[in-house]
């Protein structure tokens, strides 16, 4: 980043006189540190400066709004919302009956048991069960 005074560092004026009014602030200290490490600090750490130097009276109102317009400048993350979740599988009426249809007719059917047991655990039926259900419907 190209800047038009590198003489000017309001970043480093306002942490400086926040660490001056409040000496025991870790916080503050952590900044500092960090900032003359790396040379800069994250819009979160950025905004946490700003509300300690907003407490303090004596950093004029033209370095915090020099400050909140850097912190604005920033770029935001924003996390997108999860899309609806539709249903895997949902379940085929028209099975469902076929099923019921034949289990009271013939209720210990042993292969229409295995697809009504099938149904109920909402698996998905190939097309070769879902024509032997139909053959046996039909059988009816």
């Amino acid at each position: 980043m190209q800047r038009l005074k590198p003489d000017v560092d309001i970043v480093l004026d306002i942490l400086k006189a926040v660490l001056e009014a409040q000496p025991l602030s870790s916080f503050t200290q952590s900044l500092l540190h960090q900032y003359q490490e790396r040379g800069g600090l994250s819009k979160k750490q950025l905004e946490g400066l700003y509300n300690k130097a907003t407490k303090v009276k004596s950093i004029p109102p033209g370095k915090l709004a020099t400050l909140e317009a850097i912190i604005l400048r920033k770029h935001s993350k924003h996390k997108s919302e999860l899309p609806a979740t539709a249903p895997l599988y949902s379940k085929d009426e028209a099975i469902g009956k076929m099923i019921d249809a034949i289990l009271a007719k013939f209720p210990q059917h042993k292969r229409v048991l295995f697809f009504k047991s099938k149904y109920d655990n909402n698996e998905i039926f190939s097309a070769g069960e879902k024509t032997e259900l139909q053959k046996f419907n039909k059988l009816l």
